[in-house]
């Protein structure tokens, strides 16, 4: 059976995600409110970051400020924009 949550992000029931995808306190607030259609969008906005600022998942400055987006992106007033980003 599919688990469903109250997604923050998206603002309605929606599939929930399988398994934790973040460790610690942060990993089980999205565990518990976030889908999965809103974690595929969080991964997408967090490829660009990496991409744009040229960051490294394991430089722990650029964890951190992944971290900080990611949080924003589902708890708070959503994720910064990129500057100058235009997609392809």
């Amino acid at each position: 059976m599919t688990r469903m949550v109250n997604c923050i992000h998206l603002g309605r029931e929606a599939e929930g995600l399988d398994r934790p995808t973040y460790p610690g306190a942060l990993g089980v607030k999205i565990y518990e409110n976030v889908s999965k259609e809103a974690w595929a969008k969080w991964l997408k906005q967090q490829t660009m970051f990496i991409n744009e600022y040229r960051l490294s998942p394991i430089n722990p400055k650029d964890r951190k400020f992944l971290e900080e987006e990611m949080n924003k992106f589902f708890f708070g007033e959503g994720a910064s924009t990129i500057d100058n980003f235009k997609p392809v």
